[in-house]
């Protein structure tokens, strides 16, 4: 015992640890963005560029319409066209439909989506797993044409004119674009500015657009490759058709679409883009959807022509568990019987 016959105080073994500081986001709204960066190497042959793609599956919702999601939803609540209360609504293959439901939820808003059979039961109920109300409109055998997407908009268009209601209208929505000017940032900075090719399939074209317009401020010469559905390329200026590519490829051009800001377009059959999506999950452990497997068949062939010592970036665009009760995982070829 000490001289003077006092115990010591006893001491809280919690206050002994330093205090550390810890980065907490204040929503999940800010979880969205700065996703991985990450080099193909299996399925890219010798003598062909490196081939870079975004890892935008690390967004919240697993895709990369998370941030136009936000980018949208913010510049309606900033000049007062969307207020608390109101109800939002959303034509949707889905992809936008489950990022708009996520911020919503996020928010407080309710949302209608209008949807169809055309594309995976997996989006339908992750929507409705965040609280959105769907409005169906049937397909013609669950193939997706101009008419099926006409005929949501149309729809979408109606439920927006109710009283307390906000029509998204993402194929027409000037806002879209700015959601993915921080993607174009990312990439420039992880890429350190060796980035000679950008290659991005197109549904409303906002993602390669906003891409484009943030890398194009820091260097104007870097190619960017726009990538649609062979069966409907109507970008290239071929009949409208139907394909099975869920995200894009709506059968008529974009209303927002800007040739200026594309130095080509190439065509990705449903069939290969399909294949290379089982490729990416077989071969370099990336399980993602038709989209994506479009966007490297697409980025393998600009590869190809520039050849080694160039980088062609681009896009993961979301998960595979999204497709898990689709044609694209269901009995692929080569699984065993």
């Amino acid at each position: 015992m000490p001289e003077g016959g006092h115990r010591p105080a006893a001491t809280d073994p919690r206050a002994a640890t330093p205090t550390r500081s810890v980065s907490v986001d204040s929503s999940v709204l800010d979880a969205i963005g700065n996703t991985p960066l990450i080099e193909l190497r299996r399925v890219v042959p010798a003598g062909s560029a490196r081939i870079v793609t975004k890892l935008e599956l690390a967004n919240p919702t697993g895709s990369m319409k998370d941030r136009v999601a936000r980018a949208m939803i913010a510049a309606a609540e900033r000049d007062g066209r969307l207020t608390p209360g109101m109800t939002v609504v959303e034509y949707t293959a889905g992809t936008t439909g489950i990022s708009l439901a996520l911020v919503c939820a996020a928010k407080g808003y309710p949302l209608k989506i209008v949807f169809s059979d055309a594309f995976s039961p997996e989006k339908r109920l992750t929507m409705e797993a965040f609280g959105a109300e769907i409005v169906e409109v049937k397909s013609d055998h669950r193939r997706i044409t101009e008419r099926l997407i006409r005929e949501m908009v149309a729809t979408a268009k109606a439920l927006g004119e109710r009283p307390g209601h906000w029509f998204c209208d993402q194929l027409s929505n000037r806002d879209g674009a700015a959601g993915y000017h921080g993607l174009g940032e990312e990439l420039w900075t992880q890429t350190g500015g060796h980035l000679q090719a950008f290659v991005q399939s197109v549904g409303t074209a906002h993602s390669i657009h906003g891409v484009t317009e943030a890398l194009w401020k820091h260097d104007p010469k870097i190619q960017v490759v726009a990538v649609e559905p062979a069966e409907s390329a109507v970008l290239s200026g071929k009949p409208s058709g139907s394909h099975h590519i869920e995200g894009i490829g709506i059968g008529y051009v974009p209303p927002l679409w800007d040739r200026r800001l594309v130095h080509r377009i190439v065509t990705v059959s449903t069939e290969d883009a399909q294949a290379m999506a089982r490729r990416l999950a077989r071969e370099e452990g990336l399980f993602v959807g038709a989209s994506s497997g479009a966007n490297v068949v697409g980025a393998l062939e600009v590869a190809k022509k520039l050849g080694t010592g160039s980088t062609v970036a681009t896009l993961m665009v979301d998960s595979g568990l999204r497709y898990l009760s689709s044609e694209l995982f269901r009995n692929p070829p080569g699984a065993p019987a």
